[in-house]
């Protein structure tokens, strides 16, 4: 098996599992969405389904074919590699720790405004 791609940008350091062009079956269709006729009249949406698995991806975040095709690629190398590895997946891991992350964040901006209502009072009393 030749890899299709490997991940772009900060994904680069994750395992994912290889596509081979193959396993792979591509459309291109009219776009939908807000962009009225420049959207209406051009097949520049990518539709791509990784065959073995049955996992179909859907692009058109740009206006170029070669770009939406690329990211198609990328986002569908993503999800068979989590559709494979679950849990163990590098992309998984990814998300969890963002997830995490973003809870942390949550948790600790709660307090502080608990801290700020708090101290209020604490100044509402002391006028009193």
């Amino acid at each position: 098996r030749v890899p299709l791609l490997q991940a772009a940008g900060k994904k680069d350091s994750f395992n994912l599992l290889g596509l081979t062009e193959a396993e792979l079956k591509e459309q291109f269709v009219r776009g939908d969405g807000p962009g009225g006729q420049a959207t209406n009249k051009t097949n520049n949406c990518v539709v791509l389904k990784h065959i073995p698995s049955g996992i179909v991806v859907k692009c058109h975040q740009t206006r170029s074919v070669e770009q939406n095709r690329k990211i198609a690629r990328e986002i569908l190398q993503e999800k068979v590699d989590l559709f494979y590895k679950g849990e163990a997946s590098d992309v998984f891991k990814e998300k969890k720790a963002s997830e995490k992350k973003k809870q942390e964040k949550k948790r600790r901006a709660k307090e502080n405004l608990e801290r700020k209502k708090h101290f209020k009072e604490m100044q509402q009393l002391d006028k009193k």
